[in-house]
């Protein structure tokens, strides 16, 4: 059920800044890695501060910016570098009696102070994260705790009771695993919500005969104008004051140089009325208050026992070394499973419907026409029973278990490398099959971008149509090798354009948290349901423009057009690919249906063996230029329903010109081998 909204929507000027922070180790940047964008910017802080990354991220229908500040143990004894993330913490860029940067001329901070803080603490060392907790919760802003690492944690028989925590640091408390993903959506979500609500935990006190020790020095920093120079609760300069801050004191007696007798006096009388000297009776307080809430929250028990194949599934599909091979293993069962049903499918349907039709030889325009339909009807049927709906309804069926949300997960970083999220690898992977549903399924998910980049992208992933063609031509006359560095061509082409693709939406790539649900088994109805949902389209687009493409194709044939049709594109066959110039037609008319390109090419040689007319340079530039070259009619009315009339023909261009240089590129080089090459 939709959730009702809550007031206006957090983004773009509103969008709350989040700064994730932790201990070196506690997995503050995976979190980050595992919502960021694929374009995050990289800066350095001022002065001896460490480098910072920020991005926004979307969540749901809101943003943040999120910050991945440099690590930082404790604000006890701050080291310069220490200091510097404290100051950004509070202040941003703008730091008290310092003047703007001059390269500033906007009034507005390069560094904004964030207005939530998220503490990333190790649940197998809570511990010594307890202590940063307790002086985050000076800070007046409102904090969310990310509880990490919980699945280790049960793994050495450490519970930590989640709610009781959150209720005793006056902080939500979130349990993530974030190398694998979990937990990470509703830590956001969590950040949201209090970002909206703006609460802010409330500071504990130390021990009651240090609050004694430190009133004289409490009442001395207790002037408004005092408040107003350096925007900080009270609880948070005294206990810097105390501790011997050295940018809190000079910044304090440089404003106001009459206090320093008095601070000094007061510090003086505290540190008498104390067994130890003050800055560590502080530091032994606040670690023996984070001791005692660790043994309140936590309890060991025996490891967990249950659940065993879950644990295992994500061991394989999120684990960051074994991840990728599980992914792998999913696409390449889902393509095995499909290719073995599509040969039996398709002797059951398309191969009798086509010997079938095959015996109608009509002479007269008319049964030209009805031939042609039926034709169209025939090409739907071996393209949609089988390859689309297998492979659509297996994905549709993993995508409903949770398997492909991990998938997505994994291969998540790998796409941001062109510009995109994992939440595309579905897309990409139905794009094997036909680029149709694939384009639809693209466009249904993600920002405006991401359908335009997918979409685009997925025009180049070797649909059935163009994988048949590659595999018998390639498969019987280049042998294995050839067919495979057409394939890996086609990864490399698709991963640069990516990249371009990526540089020319730079500005509007927000990151995405992807969410991970539990194992569940899919339902028939629902599978049916999302099934028919991506593969509409081929009733409502696909099927009158394959019975058109036949009906055009057939009359050009009937009425005797090819030679003009070659004619016309000899600069491209024969000038550019040095192929001969009949393979025009089936060049042209492969833009209606590719699946039909195969046949014509024999058809247009008048030969079974090409290689009595073709070398094997001259086949390899084919097979390149037919597999990059515009997609088909179908794809391209798809692309304008979904992305606009300037996508579609942009990606149209794309495709056309990718051809022509990889075709044109690789005729040059294996000419340029077999010239140098001894004879």
């Amino acid at each position: 059920m939709a959730k009702p909204l809550r007031g206006p929507l957090l983004r773009g000027a509103r969008r709350p800044r989040v700064a994730l922070i932790g201990r070196h180790g506690a997995g503050k940047s995976t979190i980050f890695e595992g919502a960021s964008s694929p374009v995050v910017s990289h800066e350095h802080l001022a002065g001896l501060g460490g480098a910072y990354q920020e991005c926004v991220v979307d969540v749901g229908l809101e943003q943040i910016s999120l910050v991945d500040l440099p690590s930082i143990h404790t604000l006890h004894h701050l080291s310069e570098h220490d200091q510097v993330v404290l100051m950004y913490l509070l202040w941003g860029d703008r730091w008290p009696l310092e003047p703007p940067s001059p390269d500033n001329n906007s009034g507005r901070p390069d560094f904004p102070a964030p207005d939530v803080l998220v503490q990333v603490v190790d649940a197998t060392a809570l511990e010594r994260d307890l202590e940063l907790t307790l002086e985050l919760n000076q800070f007046g802003r409102p904090l969310v705790i990310a509880l990490n690492r919980v699945d280790e944690a049960r793994k050495r028989g450490i519970y930590i009771d989640v709610q009781s925590l959150g209720e005793k640091v006056g902080a939500p408390v979130i349990p993530t695993i974030a190398h694998m993903g979990k937990g990470i959506a509703a830590l956001f979500e969590t950040v949201l919500a209090v970002a909206r609500e703006k609460s802010c935990p409330l500071p504990q006190p130390p021990a009651r005969h240090i609050q004694d020790a430190l009133r004289p020095l409490n009442a001395v920093i207790a002037r408004p104008e005092i408040e107003d120079v350096f925007g900080i609760p009270r609880a948070l300069l005294l206990s810097q004051l105390a501790e011997n801050d050295d940018y809190f004191l000079q910044s304090l007696t440089t404003r106001f140089p009459g206090l320093q007798g008095e601070i000094t006096e007061a510090r003086t009388s505290a540190g008498k009325a104390l067994p130890r000297p003050l800055a560590e009776e502080l530091h032994a307080d606040r670690h023996h208050r984070a001791a005692m809430l660790h043994e309140a929250v936590s309890s060991p028990r025996s490891p967990e026992s249950g659940e065993g194949w879950r644990r295992w599934l994500d061991e394989l599909f999120l684990h960051p070394r074994w991840g990728l091979f599980g992914s792998l293993l999913v696409f390449a069962t889902v393509l095995l499973i499909v290719f073995e049903m599509s040969a039996l499918i398709d002797s059951w349907t398309s191969a009798r419907l086509a010997a079938w039709v095959q015996e109608w030889q009509p002479q007269s325009t008319l049964g030209v026409v009805g031939r042609a339909v039926a034709d169209g009807l025939v090409g739907l049927v071996g393209i949609v029973a089988p390859y689309m709906l297998p492979l659509v309804l297996l994905l549709v069926a993993l995508e409903a278990s949770g398997v492909m949300h991990r998938v997505a997960f994994v291969v998540d970083r790998g796409f941001h490398h062109i510009g995109l999220h994992g939440g595309v690898a579905v897309p990409f992977l139905i794009g094997l099959g036909c680029n149709v549903p694939a384009i639809s399924a693209a466009a249904a998910s993600g920002s405006r971008r991401e359908k335009v980049v997918a979409a685009i992208l997925i025009t180049f992933v070797p649909c059935s149509a163009r994988s048949a063609i590659i595999l018998a031509i390639g498969g019987k006359y280049l042998g294995g090798l050839g067919v495979f560095a057409i394939f890996m061509l086609t990864l490399v082409v698709i991963a640069v354009l990516g990249k371009l693709l990526s540089r020319r939406f730079a500005d509007s790539a927000p990151g995405f948290v992807q969410a991970i649900p539990p194992y569940s088994l899919p339902r028939w109805n629902t599978l049916w349901r999302n099934t028919w949902e991506q593969t509409s389209d081929i009733v409502t687009i696909v099927t009158p423009l394959l019975v058109a493409g036949s009906i055009v194709l057939a009359l050009l044939g009937h009425f005797g057009a090819d030679a003009l049709i070659n004619t016309v594109l000899t600069p491209i066959t024969g000038w550019w690919l040095g192929l001969p110039v009949a393979l025009g037609v089936p060049i042209l008319f492969g833009v209606l249906r590719k699946e039909l390109s195969l046949l014509m090419i024999f058809q247009a040689l008048g030969t079974q063996e090409i290689t009595l007319l073709l070398d094997h340079v001259q086949i390899f530039t084919f097979l390149i230029f037919l597999t990059f070259y515009v997609p088909c009619l179908s794809t391209f009315a798809v692309m304008i329903k979904t992305l606009g009339r300037k996508e579609a023909w942009f990606s149209v261009m794309s495709s056309l010109v990718t051809a022509l240089l990889m075709a044109g590129a690789i005729r040059l080089l294996l000419e340029t081998i077999r010239f140098l090459a001894p004879a």
